[in-house]
């Protein structure tokens, strides 16, 4: 009987684990990938988390930071920040500086975006603050808190064809 090497061997998977672990420990919240997040451990990765980047702007510089009307905030999210499934970078056309812009094409509900967020920030142990919607643009606000003055503002705002998800990540909040 011949037999096919295996294509992940033990060795390789257990590698790959721990280099996930490694990434992802301390990064602060997480993204899922499923419409309704996973529970998980208090500071504890969620489950599917993303290992893409999550910034506004490819060239911004990590562990850089900008002072807003806001607050001070970091001029990028953490790897891994909760980011609405199907969304996509999006150049930031505000004025004011944000830590994170995505865009959802074909509109998305802002409502039940917001739900979302709201639920996968509470799973990566963020409290919810205030959800303010719908403003009279149909617009939504979330505002959390974590540890240590940790706060994040989420807007969410429907425009033409998409809808945008607006990240201010505080600066007293961990750097990714």
């Amino acid at each position: 009987m011949l037999t096919r090497p295996d294509p992940y061997p033990r060795s390789l998977v257990l590698v790959a684990a721990l280099t996930a672990t490694v990434l992802f420990a301390g990064c602060g919240p997480t993204a899922t990938t499923s419409l309704a997040p996973s529970a998980s451990s208090p500071g504890a990765p969620i489950a599917g988390a993303s290992a893409e980047a999550s910034t506004h702007a490819p060239s911004a510089a990590v562990g850089t930071q900008t002072d807003t009307e806001w607050g001070r905030i970091w001029d990028n999210v953490p790897i891994g920040f909760p980011r609405y499934p199907g969304s996509s970078v999006a150049d930031d056309t505000s004025p004011e500086p944000v830590s994170a812009t995505y865009a959802i094409a074909g509109g998305g509900d802002p409502e039940q975006i917001a739900s979302w967020m709201q639920a996968a920030l509470e799973t990566a142990t963020f409290s919810t603050e205030a959800l303010s919607g719908p403003l009279e643009d149909g617009s939504f606000v979330l505002d959390s808190v974590g540890d240590g003055g940790c706060r994040i503002q989420v807007a969410i705002k429907p425009l033409g064809g998409l809808t945008f998800v607006t990240v201010r990540y505080g600066a007293a909040c961990p750097e990714g």
